[in-house]
């Protein structure tokens, strides 16, 4: 056991590692996994590492917790540049990927999940990956439904050396996602091996805070309303705009708006869009709520741009919905809402750049009218949180072995038998 480390204390321990620091997707999506972790094992502990910024105004679960590296910020140009710190991006780089290193050491998590980028943010946890293999640490990628068109994303991951380290770092691979919605990989040569350690989980369900909310809220949720979001905000000025147009053309809406700007849209913009929005009666426009969950489980329907997590909550909570998708720097979105649409679980709405007023009013008032998630049958939709559950089990240290033993690597067959043994048994 390297000195220093938790490797042979009792309990499971599972590093979830996410390269993102703008946007909320990953970072809602490691912690939504991380709570259905510690709810099903009791014994388990989960460590994020985060570069979010704003990674501390989220509730933790117990025995969930994080560490944040430093930040860095893409660019429109798909370029990242340091956040906060004045130094150069690549200082920035090995200074997280030494934090990332040190921590996976101390930690001797029994699991690694990876989400979306296989080498992490300019192959920082590359390191790490193959110092944790060489212990034994069972290594997964958790991939969203959908990366990006495969035009785009196969010279992506050419330049990047993904295919590699799909084939000789990773044990498991993971997708939140259905193959009837899409093939994250679909276009891109990927070795059979690879092929055969994926398995479609389906996508992560979400729920409402099971303790009453004691934040105020804003005085809208007191009558029906419509939940416009943009997720993170950092590139949801059309959305909103849009949405403002059509309420300023037509203050007769059927159903006041709640519009969510997220904290990642530029302050000035944040500034324009509530001016507009306090002129007007039915609108009411916030920055940001930890608890978006609750927002939307309370709305009569929500218009939204599509992001994964935005999805899975939409599907969660049964809500009629209207998608308008980015296109860039990503087709992601895109290409969920058009298949999305194409099941009949959303409707989608593509922006032309001219944001006509009388197009948005129209799909608004629409929007109650249209079929439910539910109305439609996907099997399997929303079993992801119970699958990932399931994906663990054979690979964490089993309880009722004493702290001062090393818990062997348990195979799904051994694991099979020890618990057939135990129901034969009585316990």
């Amino acid at each position: 056991m390297p000195k220093g480390t938790l490797e042979g204390m009792r309990g499971s321990r599972v590093l979830i590692y996410s390269h993102d620091t703008m946007g909320l997707g990953h970072l809602r999506r490691c912690s939504t996994i991380a709570h259905a972790l510690v709810r099903e094992y009791p014994d388990l502990s989960v460590l994020i590492l985060s570069g979010s910024p704003i990674i501390g105004s989220f509730d933790f679960r117990a025995r969930v917790d994080f560490v944040r590296i430093p930040g860095v910020i893409k660019l429109r140009n798909g370029e990242y540049t340091s956040l906060n710190l004045g130094i150069d991006f690549e200082q920035t780089i090995h200074m997280r990927a030494e934090i990332i290193k040190h921590t996976a050491d101390i930690f001797a998590p029994d699991m690694i999940i990876v989400d979306k980028e296989p080498l992490g943010l300019r192959g920082e946890v590359e390191e790490t990956l193959r110092m944790m293999k060489a212990r034994g640490t069972r290594l997964i990628l958790g991939l969203r439904d959908i990366m990006d068109d495969p035009l785009m994303l196969a010279p992506e991951w050419r330049r990047k050396n993904v295919m590699p380290a799909l084939r000789d770092l990773y044990d498991e691979i993971w997708v939140y996602g259905l193959p009837q919605i899409c093939d994250p990989l679909q276009g891109l040569q990927v070795p059979r091996q690879v092929r055969k350690r994926m398995t479609y989980t389906g996508y992560l369900p979400r729920r409402t805070p099971t303790e009453r909310s004691t934040r105020p809220l804003p005085a809208i949720v007191s009558e029906p309303y419509v939940l416009v979001t943009t997720g993170g905000g950092g590139d949801g000025e059309g959305l909103i705009d849009w949405v403002l147009r059509a309420y300023e053309a037509d203050s007769r809406m059927l159903y006041p708006a709640l519009i969510v700007l997220g904290p990642f849209m530029q302050p000035e913009t944040q500034a324009e869009f509530i001016d507009r929005a306090n002129r007007l009666d039915r609108v009411q426009a916030i920055t940001f709520d930890a608890k978006l969950e609750e927002l939307e489980d309370n709305a009569v329907g929500v218009v939204a741009m599509g992001g994964y997590n935005t999805f899975c909550e939409i599907l969660s909570f049964n809500k009629r919905a209207l998608i308008i998708p980015r296109t860039r720097p990503r087709m992601e979105q895109f290409i969920r809402a058009s298949r999305a649409q194409e099941i009949g679980l959303v409707r989608m709405l593509e922006d032309d750049g001219k944001r006509d007023a009388d197009v948005m009013g129209k799909a608004l008032r629409e929007l109650p009218y249209q079929n439910r998630p539910r109305d439609v049958i996907v099997p399997g939709l929303l079993e992801g949180l119970d699958n990932v559950n399931r994906l663990v089990a054979p690979w964490l240290l089993d309880p009722t072995v004493e702290a001062s033993t090393p818990a062997p690597v348990k195979s799904a067959t051994k694991v099979a038998a020890a618990n057939r043994a135990k129901a034969s048994s009585g316990d």
